[in-house]
């Protein structure tokens, strides 16, 4: 138990050094003991991030200190990913809230965002946008902040992911551009069309989803599983997203670790493999017109 006239500094030290001993898994918005005890540490003690290091040095209090290692201890006793803990994530330098009904944000689809999807569409031909499997709406809300008048429709098969994807909409105040629908892939939208379609699809296998981490438990097992081969979700996207775009829009979809088996499933159709410079992968993007070529080899 930590003891009176702890710094948050000396905090943190400590909490990473039990969540490193624990083998937690870091997977859901930080990579490493440190930056997910500095998140539940700020959190107890309703500090800012952007108020650290010069923040280190303060002198916790006791309810603060019982504050925070209560959390750590329920992160480690059952492995429930932080941001669950503390209802909240960033996503494109945003605060989101989230719960166990929508995935944890960390897509690297934020960088291109934030670049307004340069170079690979002209942001003024941007009006509408589609957010395919939107969870917390963080795709769909980021976009529409990223463009001045841009319309987005967030959807989602999921009720539940819906209702959060309508908080992050209101605490946005963008009820006039982004509008939640429930939406199985296309099914929903009749014959809308959009200049850019961007998905974080379910991606992930029956096998794979077995193999997961414990802390992948916690979070909704419909926003993973995609079938036997963790395609049945791209598949339909692939198949159905020409027939929803603008001649000059494009699409793009994050298939994480399963963009080789995407690859091999399409061998001729011609996939840009996208890269970013803060890490992450398997995105790819298609135009229109490369939709329409290939439209035999999606159906």
């Amino acid at each position: 138990m930590p003891n009176a006239g702890l710094t948050v500094r000396d905090l943190i030290d400590q909490c990473a050094g039990l969540l490193d001993s624990s083998g937690v898994y870091f997977g859901h918005g930080s990579d490493n003991a440190f930056d997910e005890a500095a998140e539940l540490i700020f959190f107890a003690a309703s500090l800012r991030h952007e108020d650290a290091p010069g923040i280190y040095s303060r002198v916790l209090t006791k309810a603060e200190r019982a504050r925070a290692v209560e959390l750590v201890r329920e992160r480690i006793a059952k492995r429930i990913p932080a941001a669950y803990l503390t209802r909240r994530m960033w996503f494109c330098g945003r605060e989101f809230y989230v719960d166990q009904r929508v995935l944890v944000p960390r897509s690297p689809l934020a960088e291109l965002i934030e670049a307004q999807f340069a170079p690979w569409i002209d942001a003024s031909h941007v009006k509408r946008a589609l957010d395919i499997g939107a969870g917390s709406g963080c795709i769909a809300i980021a976009t529409a902040l990223a463009f001045d008048e841009v319309v987005v429709d967030a959807t989602d098969v999921s009720t539940d992911a819906l209702a959060v994807t309508r908080i992050n909409i209101d605490r946005y105040g963008l009820a006039d551009r982004v509008r939640a629908i429930q939406s199985d892939v296309f099914s929903g939208l009749g014959d809308a069309r959009y200049d850019l379609i961007v998905s974080n699809p379910p991606y992930v296998s029956a096998d794979e989803v077995a193999e997961l981490p414990e802390e992948y438990r916690h979070e909704p097992q419909l926003g993973l599983l995609a079938g036997e081969d963790g395609l049945s979700i791209v598949r339909r996207i692939l198949r159905d997203a020409e027939r929803h775009l603008e001649p000059h829009g494009i699409l793009i979809v994050e298939v994480g670790d399963t963009e080789a088996a995407v690859a091999n499933a399409y061998p001729c159709v011609p996939f840009t493999w996208l890269e970013f410079e803060r890490g992450g992968g398997g995105v790819f993007l298609l135009t229109a017109e490369q939709l329409s070529e290939r439209r035999g080899e999606l159906s």
